[in-house]
């Protein structure tokens, strides 16, 4: 690195990085001791100082490391060399050469040429340097996606989904990786006095973008022509539907006919969407308590159609944390994605048709 350039333009502070990428700053320091992934330039008061090269090593770094290379081998791939940097002393790395690293605004996926080692699939724990989020003990891809949310690392993002979606499916990504990240970084909102909201919306939107995609992503299987859909929609006054969308994916991929209805359903236009439909189920989406309605759920289980002696009923599922189990007692129940989609997977026979587990008077 030029030491013109560093002159010209003043350079980020160990904090003001560490707040960028979503890591520790001891993590930072202890890179520069270990690998030599320290800035080269620091100020008149001997403070170090991130040029926007040293940010993209580090930032390459995090990228590895999260992807499940080794640190050794990840700084190695980071500074670009090829000499070994486990095992020196603080002082020999402080004094070793570092070759430039990629320019900012490099592509967030790994280079075709990087021999980066696979790290653990799905379902295998592993730690690593912490996003500043209160994760827990998560799925590594979990850490991987929280950094890049806090660094509002949009293409990471996008990239991380569709890699988690493509390998694992949607139901394992949703239950091991997008929903610990989403409560972990509503977690940080609610403790740090409206702050990461952006996260918060960056991550639900990319999120909600993924399960869209998948179509796209994971091959699906097509409905029987005429067989009764699942209608899916959020009781009025509610607005997360991401919930909803990621079930409907799920449903879609196994070749359950949807109807989706989104976000704060009015109740004409939801008992609307019923009668003209004739459902084999209603499935009633409720965040808070504040906006479950029992009477309707209730409503919408005593609706009828059909010809006399075979009328049908749908099978209705209040699904949401709004809902107070012990009020919606007589109704089915689920425990997330996976059971929500059993349960209403087996309404349906082989054929597509609705099987015993429909409801019928």
């Amino acid at each position: 690195m030029a030491e013109d350039s560093t002159q010209e333009v003043p350079g980020l502070t160990t904090g003001a990085v560490a707040r960028r990428l979503g890591v520790a700053p001891t993590t930072l320091r202890s890179w520069d001791r270990r690998y030599g992934l320290g800035p080269a330039a620091r100020s008149r008061g001997r403070h170090r100082r991130w040029s926007p090269a040293d940010v993209a090593r580090v930032e390459r770094m995090c990228r590895l490391t999260a992807a499940g290379a080794p640190p050794a081998e990840a700084a190695r791939v980071a500074r670009g060399t090829t000499a070994p940097t486990a095992g020196r002393s603080p002082a020999d790395s402080s004094r070793s050469p570092v070759s430039p690293g990629p320019p900012a605004g490099a592509s967030p996926s790994l280079d075709p040429g990087e021999a980066v080692p696979p790290g653990p699939a799905l379902g295998s724990p592993r730690g690593g340097a912490g996003s500043g989020l209160p994760l827990g003990d998560v799925r590594r891809e979990a850490r991987g996606l929280a950094r890049a949310a806090v660094r509002l690392d949009a293409p990471e993002l996008e990239s991380r989904l569709l890699a988690a979606i493509r390998a694992h499916g949607l139901i394992a990504t949703w239950e091991e990786v997008m929903v610990p990240t989403l409560r972990a970084v509503g977690r940080k909102w609610e403790s740090s006095a409206d702050r990461y909201v952006e996260v918060e919306h960056l991550l639900s939107w990319h999120i909600s973008t993924a399960v869209r995609s998948v179509p796209l992503l994971l091959p699906c299987a097509r409905p029987a022509p005429g067989a009764p859909p699942v209608v899916l929609a959020c009781v009025p006054g509610e607005q997360h539907s991401l919930a909803l969308e990621a079930l409907r994916a799920a449903l879609d991929e196994r070749g359950v006919p949807t109807r989706m209805l989104g976000a704060a359903v009015p109740v004409e236009a939801l008992l609307a969407c019923v009668r003209r439909t004739g459902p084999a189920a209603v499935v009633l989406w409720a965040q808070a308590r504040s906006t479950a309605s029992l009477p309707l759920a209730r409503h919408i289980d005593g609706l009828e159609w059909g010809a006399a002696g075979a009328r049908r009923r749908p099978v209705v599922l209040p699904a949401g944390p709004g809902w107070d189990r012990r009020a919606v007692s007589g109704f089915p129940r689920c425990t997330g994605l996976r059971d929500a989609v059993g349960l209403l997977g087996g309404l349906y026979a082989r054929d597509g048709t609705v099987g015993p587990g429909g409801r019928t008077r």
